[in-house]
């Protein structure tokens, strides 16, 4: 088998920066009691200005004070952890997330689906670079090795067990996570590097150090199992961006809610399933939530589809008070099925998908002005047709020719204005509802070369009637 481990350095700062418009304003993130602040992190335009990580605020504001600050959260970095697995969800069904700031996942059995390594490997950077966070990666046969060489190493692979036991025999024993009691005993002795230690006869070990130190040396060198809990995608989707300053227009409300919709997707991309209705949260100060409910008529996670389908819900509705929140819930999860495309794809690139331009429509007119047709059993053109909901197929109606658009009232045609192509069809129906009709119908073209439906009454020797035209 062969093991992932992905390291995020900077998870915290990452997590706040990626929720910011402008992402290279000088940041610090800050622990501490009140009393004595002290930054715990800072992004690199916070660097150049002298700011470090151990820094009192007191000092940091004698530096400089153009800086933002923002609070550091354990269980905001944890939410964020569980972020990433749902996103390495998509890549195998082993996850977990045993370490800190830390995703590990098993790749062996998802080679043959997203290519060789290489090809992964940069599929696994961009897609976490797009995201917004900072990692190092290392591929190694057993887990617990991949986290270890993570802490030195960025883009190793090591291919197997072999090349494995000769690459880790060469780190000094403080770097191969042992507990610091251990580490310093086995320095003190002489012994620098983990082949050092291997030499030595297992009794020896065993009667000198606990036996977790041998324990730990089996398991990173893949002879004893790293017992992991695996990761489960959550039923629900909910994540809230903390707005820096009070909100009280649409266009300042945009660029979280791309953020929070691109989440979304990639939250619904690692479940493998889709979304049919979440909720848009307005927090307000003092106030209750506004709340924005957005329904799609199928179940998609397309992220820019989910973006214009909210923003238009969102464009509608009147920001009544500042915002100081804003929050995406999720819970109507249902499977998601792929849209079947042509392999070779003529359509235009300006040009939308049928699925997003109705819910497009649907979002900026409303749900009720966006319908489709359907048929009923009954031959009156007239009575045909009926509206339905978009999302249903219409149904077939074989060889037989009907017109796509009909008339409100049926208009003459001018005698010389057009040549009958073919009928006549007669059609008698409607006796049971008092809307009798006994009619010819004639396929029509005119001068023009439009193609329309027309009848004349039968027994009548006037004009032909057009009813509808063909597309």
């Amino acid at each position: 088998m062969r093991w992932v481990c992905i390291v995020f350095p900077q998870l915290a700062l990452d997590a706040v920066l990626r929720q910011r418009s402008d992402p290279d304003e000088p940041l610090a993130l800050l622990s501490g009691p009140p009393q004595r602040r002290v930054l715990q992190a800072v992004n690199e335009s916070a660097k150049a200005l002298g700011l470090r990580p151990g820094q009192s605020m007191s000092a940091a504001q004698a530096l400089s004070k153009a800086f933002a600050c923002a609070d550091y959260d354990g269980a905001h970095v944890e939410h964020w952890q569980q972020f990433l697995a749902a996103w390495a969800y998509g890549f195998s069904s082993q996850v977990s997330v045993h370490f800190p700031r830390t995703v590990l996942f098993e790749i062996e059995s998802s080679l043959g689906l997203f290519g060789p390594w290489p090809q992964f490997e940069a599929r696994l950077r961009a897609e976490l670079t797009a995201l917004g966070f900072r990692h190092r990666l290392v591929a190694a046969p057993n887990p617990l090795a991949a986290r270890i060489l993570a802490n030195a190493h960025d883009g190793l692979a090591v291919a197997d067990d072999q090349a494995l036991r000769a690459l880790l025999g060469r780190m000094s024993v403080e770097r191969i996570g042992l507990a610091s009691t251990a580490a310093s005993a086995l320095s003190r002795m002489g012994l620098r590097t983990l082949s050092q230690v291997q030499a030595l006869p297992r009794q020896t070990l065993a009667r000198r150090f606990e036996a977790q130190v041998l324990k730990h040396i089996d398991t990173l060198l893949g002879e004893r199992p790293l017992a992991l809990a695996f990761y489960l995608p959550p039923d629900r989707f909910d994540v809230r961006i903390e707005l820096n300053f009070d909100v009280q227009s649409h266009q300042a409300l945009l660029f979280p809610l791309r953020r929070l919709t691109g989440d979304l997707s990639t939250f619904l991309v690692g479940r493998d399933c889709g979304v049919q209705r979440f909720d848009l949260h307005l927090e307000h100060a003092g106030l209750a939530d506004s709340v924005i409910k957005v329904g799609l008529l199928s179940a998609e996670r397309d992220p820019l589809m989910l973006f214009e389908l909210a923003r238009g819900r969102l464009e509608q509705v009147q920001v009544e008070a500042p915002v100081r929140g804003f929050r995406l819930v999720a819970q109507d999860l249902p499977s998601f099925v792929a849209q079947r495309r042509e392999l070779f794809d003529e359509r235009p690139q300006q040009s939308l998908p049928w699925e997003q331009l109705r819910e497009r429509l649907r979002a900026r007119l409303g749900d009720e002005a966006v319908q489709g047709l359907g048929f009923q059993g009954d031959h009156r053109p007239e009575c045909a047709w009926q509206a339905s909901a978009p999302s249903q197929v219409a149904a077939v109606l074989g060889d037989v020719q009907r017109p796509g658009w009909l008339l409100t009232e049926p208009l003459p045609v001018n005698e010389g204005a057009a040549r009958i192509l073919m009928g006549p069809e007669r059609i008698e129906s409607g006796w049971w509802d008092g809307a009798d009709v006994r009619r010819d119908y004639y396929l029509i073209e005119t001068r023009a070369g439009a193609k329309g439906w027309a009848y004349r009454g039968v027994g009548d020797s006037g004009p032909l009637w057009l009813q509808g035209w063909f597309a």
